[in-house]
């Protein structure tokens, strides 16, 4: 006769209990292993940076144009070609995103046909590579239909289309997240939904629409594949003065520098790292601003 033996329960529990908290642990001690392996080697690449670019950056440097001796290269035409595209680019993407989300989150139903059809067509658009909406831009913008040729304007305008699907999610859940409450009470005082949506729900969501657009305005600062397709040139030796010049911007300078063979060039190219960080910074700081006042404000 065969006797079949049962296990505790509560001995068994404890036995899943602890063979869950051991794996728990592992991956924790992981976690935390790669997050300071990836810090460690940003510091590292941030501090030789630094140090190799720091002796650079003089006014002659933020001052001076592209040259052949590299004791006389600037970036000067690169730092104002790129605010000649990126601010905007940032501008139009953000006026299209905040009226985008207040169509989709004030004026559509969740279940209908568009909403579902536009979602569709931002995720999409959000993970598109950056060196599509440059072949995009090269066929239609540059040329094609409307064709602007490889200037200001047509970086601008496939840089903010590059940027528009984060910035639409950015201002969407900011928009979400304004209190059902906030409506209510402003249309029981007598006030329409366009004057509720734009003195009470666009304020109250101006925190979060500040940080998602300045976060794509920052990815489109650093951008230069796409860039390289809409023929920026890395040898400009003049500043834009309009949407219909040449341009070139800081990363291209940067690849143009990194690449030459001699040793001063490198040191160029670590210097226009850091202003390109430093403007990055500036960008983010921004944000942290005008959300810290929109929330004092409310």
């Amino acid at each position: 006769m065969t006797v079949h033996m049962v296990s505790d329960p509560t001995t068994l529990a404890s036995t899943v209990s602890g063979g869950r908290k051991s794996r728990d642990v592992i991956f924790l001690i992981g976690l935390w292993v790669a997050m300071l392996l990836c810090t460690a080697t940003l510091l590292t690449l941030l501090v030789d940076t630094f140090v190799t670019g720091r002796s650079k950056l003089t006014w002659a440097f933020l001052s001076g144009h592209p040259d052949p001796f590299p004791e006389d290269a600037g970036i000067q035409s690169a730092i104002l070609g790129s605010l000649w595209v990126v601010i905007p680019s940032g501008l139009g993407a953000l006026f299209v995103a905040i009226c985008t989300a207040i169509y989709l989150e004030e004026y559509t139903r969740t279940d209908s046909r568009i909403q579902k059809f536009i979602n569709l067509n931002i995720q999409t658009l959000a993970g598109v590579p950056s060196v599509v909406f440059g072949i995009l831009g090269l066929a239609f913008v540059a040329r094609g239909p409307l064709s602007w040729g490889f200037t200001v304007g047509t970086a601008a305008m496939v840089l903010g289309m590059m940027i528009l699907p984060v910035m639409i999610v950015a201002a969407r859940e900011a928009i979400r997240a304004v209190p059902s409450s906030l409506r209510e009470g402003s249309m029981a005082l007598g006030a329409t939904k366009w004057q509720t949506i734009r003195r009470q729900v666009v304020p109250a969501a101006v925190p979060g629409i500040a940080t998602g657009s300045i976060l794509g305005v920052s990815r489109a600062l650093g951008e230069s594949a796409p860039l390289i397709m809409l023929g920026a040139l890395a040898y400009v030796t003049f500043n834009p003065s309009g949407f219909g010049d040449y341009y070139t911007v800081i990363p291209l300078m940067i690849f143009k520098y990194a690449t030459e063979a001699q040793t001063e060039f490198q040191v160029s190219a670590a210097a226009a790292i850091i202003v390109l960080l430093v403007m990055m910074f500036a960008l983010n700081f921004l944000a942290i601003v005008i959300r810290d006042r929109s929330r004092k404000a409310w």
